[in-house]
């Protein structure tokens, strides 16, 4: 069994991938207060993201 194998692991990974993309607007310099709270979004995107990857194998997740 792959990492890939079912839906649940690639929405984990789809949403892990958004979440780190969505961290670029915030970190650069110079940019508005509104992308700052993009981070805000962007933190939540990565942790569901890797919660619902973790969690979707067989056995104890670590």
């Amino acid at each position: 069994m792959g990492l890939f194998s079912s839906k649940k692991s690639i929405v984990g990974a789809v949403l892990m991938v958004v979440g780190t993309l969505a961290y670029l607007p915030g970190v650069l310099s110079g940019t508005s207060e509104l992308a700052t709270y993009g981070l805000v979004l962007a933190t939540a995107l990565l942790t569901i993201g890797t919660y619902i990857l973790g969690t979707s194998g067989d056995g104890r997740p670590v």
